[in-house]
């Protein structure tokens, strides 16, 4: 009897289904931490935290997952630099979703141990006393501890058994799911240039980070949260946070503004434009996919076997270019010539993207480009081009 309270009861001696409740409420810190201090203040300068709210963070990772915040934030920075190439850390799209779903955490660890990585991509991160000498000099310290505390309080085997779900916690949400299946399934709001999806429309196990195409759509945006049915929680605690005088937010996805279309777009529009840039794409997409039901339209009584044909291409439409394999390609290159209304708005949805990724281009001659863009698009009969262009023009 004696032995068993020992071995099953600390200073707290909590039911089974408490012992739950309190593991997933010292996980959920964790992921609280992971992605508002780690993810959107460090890496991102998405918001400022006040030192006591960052301290407190550094503390608790240092406690419960050993992870270094110079080396978190340079992982993740190369990830965005390189991401779904084969120079990313961990592409499930390069990789394979099952090593990155499962095996996340050693490839954080080998991306980790770069020099190259941790000088190129780390710098602006903690560099004080505490960092140099006790967080980044003694990872396993932490954990020690926190298993020491976990022991005293909840008693030797459920308190064993909440450090190790402490442990796996970020190494499998994080490291894997995220990643993972964030790069692997999910839905999109946004055309990026690289498979990041949107796991759910609800982050709250992963605290917002489940937004996953949201977040590459606009990296350095505090909100994950894009559209009216999703949920942040992640936002939901910065917000408190921001109202007690605790966090500053620096920056969040810009929201389209519209206003009477002009005869000609400016230089303004221009800036609205870029700045909005995936609600742009997002519109566009839409616009194309009307022709597209269009054009099958009328291919399926002029000609069934090349509707068939266009139908095989259709999942292709609307994605980026990069993200596309030389066969798919190809098989757009044989297709799209069938429908001309089709190949001039694929042409010059790419025509339209690349103007914000011409950074030698000057003001004046990117305004002049669009200009004639929109003068193309508005003559070339196609109606759901001809909408869209003077939609483009009423960007405010």
């Amino acid at each position: 009897m004696q032995m068993d309270s020992v071995l099953f009861s600390g200073l707290f001696d909590l039911s089974w289904w408490q012992l739950v409740m309190v593991a997933l409420v010292l996980t959920h810190i964790t992921i609280s931490g992971v992605t508002i201090f780690l993810h959107r203040q460090q890496a991102h300068h998405a918001l400022d935290l006040h030192a006591a709210v960052s301290h407190f963070f550094r503390l608790w990772l240092w406690l419960t997952t050993g992870m270094v915040t110079k080396e978190w934030a340079a992982v993740h920075r190369k990830h965005h630099a390189k991401c779904d190439t084969p120079e990313d850390p961990h592409s499930p799209q390069i990789l394979g979703l099952n090593r990155v779903l499962w095996g996340g955490v050693f490839l954080y660890v080998k991306e980790a141990n770069k020099p190259d990585t941790i000088e190129r991509y780390g710098h602006g991160t903690p560099d004080d006393w505490l960092e140099r000498n006790l967080y980044s000099r003694f990872t396993r310290v932490g954990l020690t501890l926190m298993g020491v505390i976990d022991i005293i309080l909840f008693g030797i085997v459920p308190g064993l058994l909440i450090l190790a779900t402490q442990i796996a916690w970020i190494p499998f949400w994080a490291a894997g799911v995220i990643n993972g299946i964030g790069h692997y399934w999910g839905y999109r709001h946004w055309s990026t240039p690289d498979a990041s999806t949107n796991m759910v429309p609800w982050g709250i196990l992963i605290g917002g980070e489940e937004l996953h195409n949201n977040h590459h759509a606009y990296p350095t945006s505090a909100k994950l949260s894009n559209k009216w049915y999703e949920f942040d929680i992640g936002w939901l605690y910065i917000s408190m946070l921001a109202a007690l005088g605790l966090a500053k937010v620096k920056h969040v996805a810009p929201t389209a503004h519209f206003a009477t279309p002009k005869p000609a777009v400016d230089a303004d529009t221009l800036q609205a434009i870029i700045r909005c840039r995936y609600d742009v794409l997002a519109k566009y997409a839409q616009s194309l996919k009307r022709t597209y039901a269009e054009e099958l339209g009328k291919l399926r009584r002029l000609s069934p076997q090349e509707a068939r044909a266009l139908q095989t291409v259709e999942p292709w439409l609307v994605r980026d270019d990069k993200m596309l394999h030389d066969l798919e390609r190809a098989r757009l290159a044989e297709v799209l010539p069938k429908s001309h209304a089709l190949q001039t708005m694929y042409s010059m949805r790419r025509e339209l993207a690349a103007l914000w990724g011409r950074s030698t281009a000057s003001g004046e001659q990117l305004v002049k480009q669009l200009q004639d863009w929109c003068r193309r698009a508005e003559t070339s009969g196609i109606g759901p081009l001809v909408e869209f262009s003077q939609r483009l023009r009423s960007y405010a």
